[in-house]
């Protein structure tokens, strides 16, 4: 291995080990340290090592382990973080997901779909599967706001399947902060939902009465 090759590698290496266990990673994330091949060749070297593992084609994370279960699989939002970076494009966290998030849903979807402004595509981690569905500008408007996560959520349980409890749990889960930007984001809501996220963006106004 050249001179070269040996400065790009350690400067792959230096960058992952700086991330920390856990970070998920694509080669564009290497892409101001030398040339695509170059990058890809340090990858394969530290893939064959056992210090990386490859997850899917062109993904690739720096796993985490534990003594019992050993290798851990990444979290759903990194992996979608990573891919979101490399391909310049949005995500929303959608259905089942969404509901998880914010404490309506106990249970952790085996297909985590997300909303995206770019292409649809399966993505398969282990016995996980990332989904990304290519969607309208309109439900994009409010991807990665606190809004987005509400609508999203809200419309997987559906109208009548949202009761006094859920509002209530969603009242207590978000902060003011919060309250105050899905106040902002109604116009991007359908008319059932919009009348939700003012009773709880009203419910912060009284409260600071």
């Amino acid at each position: 291995m050249g001179k070269h090759a040996q400065s790009i590698d350690k400067k792959v290496i230096n960058r992952i080990l700086g991330h920390g266990k856990g970070w998920v990673f694509t080669p564009a994330n290497f892409s101001d340290l030398g040339s695509r091949d170059a990058v890809a060749s340090a990858l394969r070297r530290y893939r064959k090592s056992g210090l990386i593992r490859q997850l899917a084609r062109g993904l690739y994370d720096y796993p985490r382990t534990e003594p019992e279960l050993g290798m851990l699989t990444p979290s759903s939002d990194s992996v979608a973080r990573a891919i979101a970076g490399r391909d310049a494009v949005r995500l929303q966290p959608s259905g089942a997901y969404a509901a998880n998030l914010l404490g309506l849903s106990p249970q952790i979807p085996m297909k985590i779909v997300y909303l995206t402004d770019g292409r649809s595509k399966t993505v398969q981690i282990g016995e996980k599967q990332i989904i990304l569905k290519r969607t309208t500008p309109r439900n994009m408007a409010t991807a990665g706001k606190i809004s987005g996560l509400v609508i999203q959520a809200l419309r997987h349980l559906g109208q009548n399947h949202v009761d006094e409890d859920v509002i209530d749990r969603l009242c207590r889960r978000l902060d003011a902060d919060a309250k105050k930007q899905l106040l902002k984001d109604v116009r991007f809501a359908p008319a059932w939902i919009v009348d939700i996220m003012r009773r709880l963006g009203k419910k912060e106004e009284a409260e600071l009465r």
